[in-house]
């Protein structure tokens, strides 16, 4: 899941986080229980959809990355829509409840549709959530006083939705049907109507020139001028390819081979990521960035490798794939936001921000999700007869994001050179 720009100010103050400004009961409330519903929407047919569509609607391989490069796709687009249009037009609060109720029309819909029709969907559907993304945080950041202090404590809630999704899904045993999907829109009309009654956030961009170029963070190209940052950048965009297959198929492999309540436990991931973030700020400053970054990636080779080679009769493996995932998406991820805005400096981080999310949730994935369909569907073996669902070479599947997170590892060692103490370039 893309990491909101605002949370990045939790690593300067977690240690103080007792002492953050109070905010209004009923306001800390209400933005709660958005970001819950808001992520819970995501979690609840995102994990599951390459289950879906290979069990029910038979799909293939490049079927399944194509649906899940929607997203990327989206991720791209969306922040045009929002920087100029939804910021400059229309109260951010209500503007999500439309979308949302959109949405959910969308994801009936897409249980009703066959292969053929799904990703032209689950598209136009994606390009509807992933600007609410964006809403949500002006809607909360608009009711803050110390956005820094308070922020963390309102987004946590979402990280709680997405766990809450994934262990309500395998609770009621629909992962592999059109139900995720139908939860999904239920939890997307609450959402809707809650929108309405949220705190009014009025446009607050109306008077200000907004360019595309802006929007895409091109004003931060500035930063490719030092190698470790280029290098970096680089890492960044390639990594999501290793990154893809997990979103993608992990789901799909742990139901083939015979794992029960597989989206409950993948949750475990997300119970990883919430507790390896506390350690960010800490080793961040002990270790320095090169480490950190080392860290995460080296993570995502062995998880692979443990995937690669785990089977029922080696569970441990399996489990140690989803738990790693705290230190593959934290340690290389949310370090990386943080890199990017020490790097950048108070002057064109935002731009940097912008460019890093284009760069990595956008076209990184839109590539990675594309390949690994190709790659599932070059290890396709005989059918189950009984199911007609295809198998696969899993471990030839998991060795590919192995060795190129391991491509990367090796160049990441040998060419990024950046002192502990960061150099701002702007």
């Amino acid at each position: 899941m893309p990491l909101p720009r605002g949370i990045l100010h939790y690593f300067k103050y977690i240690e103080i986080a007792k002492n953050a400004t109070t905010m209004k009961t009923k306001i800390g409330v209400l933005l709660s229980s958005m970001m819950f519903l808001q992520y819970y929407v995501w979690g609840a047919w995102y994990v599951t959809m390459g289950t879906y569509m290979g069990e029910a609607l038979k799909s293939t391989g490049v079927d399944i990355g194509a649906a899940y490069s929607a997203g990327a796709i989206a991720t791209i687009i969306s922040p045009f829509f929002v920087g100029m249009i939804a910021d400059r037009f229309f109260a951010a609060q209500k503007i999500m409840g439309v979308l949302h109720l959109l949405g959910a029309a969308l994801l009936l819909y897409a249980t009703q549709v066959t292969n053929t029709g799904f990703y032209w969907v689950i598209l136009v559907y994606s390009l509807m959530y992933m600007p609410t993304i964006a809403l949500s945080n002006s809607v909360a950041f608009a009711q803050m006083t110390d956005p820094g202090k308070q922020f963390p404590w309102i987004r946590v809630f979402g990280t709680l939705g997405w766990i809450a999704a994934g262990l309500i899904i395998s609770k009621l045993g629909i992962e592999k049907t059109a139900g995720t999907f139908q939860v999904a829109a239920v939890v997307s009309v609450i959402l809707g109507l809650l929108s309405f009654a949220m705190p009014n956030t009025p446009p607050k961009a109306k008077n200000e020139k907004v360019s595309a170029s802006g929007i895409i963070g091109l004003d931060a190209l500035v930063l490719f001028k030092t190698r470790s940052f280029l290098i970096f950048f680089i890492a960044a965009l390639a990594i999501c390819i290793p990154l893809s297959f997990y979103y993608g198929f992990a789901n799909p492999f742990l139901n083939e081979i015979g794992l029960e309540n597989v989206a409950g436990k993948m949750t475990l991931g997300q119970m990883s990521e919430a507790l390896f973030i506390i350690a960010i700020p800490f080793m961040f400053n002990k270790i320095g960035v090169k480490n950190m970054l080392i860290l995460g990636i080296s993570a995502w080779l062995l998880r692979y490798v443990f995937f690669a080679y785990g089977t029922m009769d080696h569970s441990w493996m399996l489990y140690a794939g989803i738990i790693l995932h705290g230190i593959c998406y934290d340690f290389f991820f949310v370090t990386g936001y943080m890199y990017t805005e020490k790097k950048a400096g108070e002057k064109i981080k935002n731009a940097a921000q912008g460019l890093f999310t284009f760069a990595t949730y956008g076209l990184g994935m839109f590539i990675g999700t594309w390949y690994s369909g190709f790659v599932v569907d070059q290890n396709k073996t005989v059918a189950n007869t009984l199911s007609g669902a295809a198998s696969h070479n899993w471990t030839s599947i998991w060795l590919t994001p192995a060795a190129i997170a391991g491509a990367v590892l090796i160049a990441f060692i040998l060419f990024f050179k950046e002192k502990k103490d960061i150099a701002t370039v702007a």
